[in-house]
């Protein structure tokens, strides 16, 4: 029997995306949600698992894996019952790749972690620069969603359970208008539909909405 322990806390995009990958495959896992206020991120028994000290953190059978895109793929790849959430087919994979590296380092790096860390750090007055980054994220995605009705193409992938986590937390500091993003809001509805999507993504992402709303935050044109 395997042991399957997340570390993670629901406002975490990252944390999402491996919730919706778990929920996807139906595998059976202990969860452990962090509460990071009280530091539980930065215990010594926490650091010695994850010395990034951050979420989510996967521990199966005593393996550790500290980024999402390792966790998502590498659960697919050893319990999937079939490869459609991470394709074997060399060319399918890059093009999941592909979009697990832009909502690493264009999505999440370049333009969600800097407003957020800055909202958090009470450092809560926005550069229109940086809201206008948001909505460059989502021209592009737009274009990608032109054709197929996933991010890859015609089916369901990590990519779609990667990207819908961070895009729809950008949602909170630039609200999506959806007709002038019509792809981009019928994706998320396709993903909504999901029986797994509001309890892997819906709770925790209004868990994240709640507690910017509290801080507040302003932009500046």
């Amino acid at each position: 029997m395997e042991n399957i322990v997340l570390y993670a806390i629901g406002g975490s995009a990252p944390s999402r995306a491996v919730l919706l990958t778990l929920k996807a495959l139906n595998v059976p896992f202990e969860y452990k949600m962090l509460n990071l206020l009280a530091g539980e991120n930065r215990t010594p028994e926490y650091l010695a698992i994850n010395p990034h000290g951050t979420v989510p953190t996967l521990v199966d059978n005593g393996e550790i894996f500290t980024d999402s895109h390792a966790i998502t793929t590498y659960l697919v790849d050893k319990y999937g019952s079939d490869d459609s959430l991470y394709p074997k087919d060399l060319v399918q994979r890059a093009k999941v790749n592909q979009f697990l590296f832009y909502e690493a380092t264009v999505v999440f790096d370049r333009t969600f972690i800097h407003i957020s860390k800055a909202v958090f750090n009470n450092n809560n007055v926005i550069p229109w620069a940086k809201i206008d980054a948001i909505y460059k994220v989502y021209d592009s995605l737009e274009g990608f969603l032109k054709v197929h009705p996933y991010v890859t193409g015609e089916q369901l992938t990590v990519a779609d359970f990667s990207l819908v986590a961070t895009i729809t937390t950008l949602f909170t500091y630039a609200e999506l208008d959806a007709g002038k993003y019509p792809k981009i809001a019928e994706w998320v509805k396709r993903l909504e539909a999901l029986p797994y999507y509001a309890e892997a993504n819906g709770v925790g992402l209004q868990q994240y909405k709640d507690i910017v709303k509290s801080i507040g935050f302003r932009i500046l044109r």
